[in-house]
């Protein structure tokens, strides 16, 4: 595929400014679409509002080459690709507003032969529906070309694996997929995969389920482990030495826009056969409950001991290690709820420079003071601390594990 080509791509979060500036990068001109007016003028200083390794060099790189622009409104393009967050309500069915939105605003940009490409995680059907609603506000879809195409990147890795990672292509028709493939097929090494848009689309919600119900066994096995006085991490490296068994990490339960979120995509369509991705989705909500509630039950029973409050170090809000994202982070519920019952709490987070409902202290200072020592998430500059040795650790991810 010629790359003199423009592309237009909504929403500049951690999936679309990242392939905004690989695409430019890779010689097209590309605008990056956004709702919000400081995330446009950070992009056009060819400066970066999240934080993922390399992408502050990409960024800058194709801002300064002049491939790269953002704005709020999009422009007429050859190739459009929405990367807008998914959410779920309070029923925990799929919201796809801002899909639709996305599609509605490029009704009147688009013009025979271009490519309509879906890449947030959504449910199935999802690209069809882009369609439909072009074909309800009088576009004529004969001739334009839509797919679904899932990302597939690990937070902390993103711009190594936009390229190197396998890309699933899925179109409406034979002829879309072809056409979507060739582009992908210009700036990604890994294979292209080609199947249709409801394969593709169940693809990227399986993978995701798939990681939650392995995730749920650890975590219900680590709240099996506790009362029995059993070291988890001890019985999960020992039965990981059995070679057909691969036990993953407990932890304080699970977070992120993707594996905390799309099991629910699938039991919300098939509620009455998705029984283990389901069960999964309340082990893993539930797991964090109970992380509040033993380091609630602690600081009681210190409180009696010792006839004083105790204070707290919270260590780690990121929804993993070593990002700053905290969407659907399941160690800022535990700080927000310790919080709330009034409980001291000194919270350290290395990757955000502020959070509106906490301050953020050093991990120095948090260590020193702390009576109490709760680890939340496994950030590098928590690996080795030499924690005081009168002091209480509660470890729900295994830090030095």
């Amino acid at each position: 595929m010629d790359r003199n080509k423009k592309v237009c791509i909504f929403g500049l979060g951690y999936i679309g400014l990242p392939t905004a500036a690989l695409l430019a990068n890779s010689g097209y001109q590309v605008l990056g679409v956004d709702v919000k007016q400081e995330i446009i003028e950070t992009i056009n200083r060819g400066e970066i509002h999240i934080i993922e390794p390399d992408l502050d060099a990409f960024v800058h790189a194709a801002v300064h080459s002049g491939n790269l622009k953002a704005d709020l409104d999009p422009t007429e393009a050859d190739i459009f690709i929405i990367a807008v967050p998914t959410p779920f309500h309070e029923d925990l069915s799929p919201n796809i507003s801002y899909v639709l939105e996305a599609a509605r605003s490029l009704a009147s940009k688009v013009k025979p032969g271009n490519l309509i490409i879906l890449e947030s995680t959504s449910p199935v059907g999802t690209t069809e529906k882009i369609q439909a609603e072009l074909i309800q506000l009088g576009v004529d879809t004969d001739n334009l070309h839509f797919a679904y195409c899932p990302e597939r990147v690990l937070p902390g890795h993103i711009m190594k694996e936009l390229i190197e990672n396998d890309r699933i292509i899925g179109g409406i028709t034979k002829e879309s997929t072809k056409k979507v493939a060739d582009f992908y097929k210009t700036f990604v090494k890994g294979a292209v995969l080609e199947t249709n848009s409801r394969t593709a689309e169940m693809c990227k919600l399986t993978e995701n389920a798939s990681r939650d119900v392995n995730i749920a066994f650890a975590n219900e096995l680590s709240m099996i482990c506790d009362p029995l006085d059993i070291n988890v991490w001890e019985l999960i490296s020992l039965a990981n030495k059995h070679p057909r068994v691969n036990i993953l990490r407990p932890g304080t339960g699970v977070g992120g826009h993707c594996i905390a979120v799309d099991p629910w995509f699938i039991v919300s369509q098939s509620p009455d056969t998705a029984k283990i991705i389901k069960q999964a989705r309340e082990v893993n909500n539930f797991k964090t409950q109970w992380v509040i509630e033993k380091i609630i039950n602690t600081c009681l029973r210190f409180r009696i001991e010792n006839k004083k409050k105790p204070k707290l170090a919270c260590l780690g809000l990121a929804f993993k290690p070593d990002i700053d994202d905290l969407r659907e982070s399941p160690a800022l519920e535990v700080v927000e709820r310790l919080i709330s019952e009034k409980i001291d709490c000194m919270v350290v987070e290395p990757n955000i420079e502020s959070h509106p409902k906490m301050k953020l202290v050093e991990l120095e200072e948090a260590i020193e003071k702390a009576d109490i020592v709760v680890v939340l998430v496994g950030h590098k500059p928590f690996k080795n601390v030499s924690f005081k040795e009168s002091g209480i650790v509660l470890d729900f991810i295994g830090l030095n594990v």
